[in-house]
């Protein structure tokens, strides 16, 4: 039995950056699990899991677009040092939920402190960079019919 699209699987996985630097892993974890074609999973991770059986293990490498897009630099913006609360000092590094108005949260980093402002980047800290995943098949649930070696 392969895994196809609606099916929910289990892998266990390694991501690393195409220098060999490990951002993510498994190991150690629980399988991680998803419904393959669902939107749960970046798409070219989700597109590589089709078509794997129980026990297949393979690498792909996924170029920005398969992954967490581009960067924008329209991402990047100065907030000034005013508006952060008086007992929060920022570092560069340092991650923070911003609101844009609207009630809706995102993530950001800080990427420089200035005198007047500090430089949030908004882009996700995997975007524009090609990722490299060992991907290994666990488990395949089609639709309550649990796959199992």
């Amino acid at each position: 039995m392969q895994a196809k699209k609606g099916d929910t699987v289990r892998v266990h996985y390694t991501g690393k950056l195409t220098s060999g630097e490990q951002f993510d892993s498994s190991s150690g974890r629980e399988p991680l699990e998803f419904e393959v074609g669902a939107g749960m999973m970046i798409k070219g991770f989700d597109e590589a899991v089709v078509g794997m059986a129980i026990g297949d293990k393979k690498t792909v490498t996924l170029l920005p677009s398969d992954a967490y897009g581009e960067r924008h630099d329209e991402m990047i913006i100065d907030f000034p040092r005013s508006n952060f609360p008086e007992d929060l000092i920022p570092e560069v590094g340092m991650q923070l939920m911003m609101n844009n108005g609207a009630g809706q949260q995102f993530p950001v980093t800080i990427a420089e402190v200035k005198e007047e402002v500090v430089v949030l980047d908004g882009n996700h800290m995997l975007a524009g960079k090609e990722l490299v995943f060992d991907i290994e098949m666990v488990e395949i649930d089609a639709k309550g019919l649990i796959i199992v070696p």
